[in-house]
């Protein structure tokens, strides 16, 4: 299986070190940034090609990664599914538009192909999305993130955002992907709260479910990645795992 990636960043970094191990067990190959140099130096490390365009890797890849940003999902994942080639989107943010979901699924159906959505950041996805088989009552999340992760400086512990997630990925959309995929997975837009706190060196995720289910809590302390704090470590390895199981023949999880 050959994949291209899309945004050459922290998550890349991660993706193409991995490869470079020789454990991600499909082929990296095709690499696309604006920033050109970034691409190729990526696509150097692994023998890969680095494209002007996203167009020019279609017909040879398998599988694309989105790990741009979410304002370029809606640009750059409608041709890719156009050419009949699965996507992996990183920057989940972007579905919390309806508009901009509806659109891609109805292109993924009609072009025969899927839309993937690592679980990213956090733990307990598949245990949500399994309890919204029956009703969920309640779903919040609280992110704690250090002050300098979220573009500011301060001293004290300090709420920039209580509200929804629907907002919250308008407000902060390269730090609060988490809020997206959880209310993505619970089918409906999750109560959020976002603190600066310096007290904390993690990215800190607290998840709470209530439903017919029972209820369950989830506490994710994520390493933030060196090349951008923004991203969290586990983030990068949901995506690994993904790239894993489309070529194993035994899956766990839901």
């Amino acid at each position: 299986m050959i994949v291209g990636i899309v945004g050459c960043g922290a998550i890349a970094n991660i993706i193409t070190n991995y490869a470079l191990e020789g454990k991600l067990g499909v082929d990296l190959k095709y690499f696309y940034d604006r920033d050109v140099e970034r691409a190729e130096n990526l696509a150097s490390q692994l023998e890969g090609r680095a494209v002007l365009k996203i167009e020019d890797m279609l017909d040879h890849v398998d599988v694309v990664i989105e790990a741009a940003a979410p304002p370029a999902v809606a640009e750059v994942v409608p041709p890719i599914l156009k050419k009949g080639k699965n996507v992996i989107i990183m920057s989940i943010g972007a579905l919390m538009d309806s508009d901009v979901k509806e659109n891609l699924v109805n292109l993924a159906k009609e072009n025969n192909v899927r839309i993937f959505a690592p679980s990213g950041a956090i733990v307990g996805l598949d245990g949500i999305k399994a309890a919204s088989i029956g009703t969920i009552r309640k779903a919040t999340l609280t992110t704690r993130k250090p002050p300098k992760s979220l573009g500011i400086d301060i001293s004290e512990k300090e709420t920039l955002y209580k509200g929804k997630a629907s907002e919250a990925v308008k407000k902060f959309p390269v730090n609060i992907n988490v809020a997206a995929a959880l209310s993505i997975a619970c089918g409906m837009d999750v109560d959020v709260e976002i603190i600066a706190d310096p007290e904390v060196d993690r990215n800190v995720h607290e998840v709470l479910v209530e439903g017919d289910f029972g209820e369950f809590r989830t506490t994710t302390k994520n390493v933030r990645c060196a090349v951008n704090p923004k991203t969290s470590v586990l983030a990068a390895y949901s995506a690994i795992k993904l790239l894993k199981s489309l070529n194993e023949n035994f899956i766990v999880g839901t």
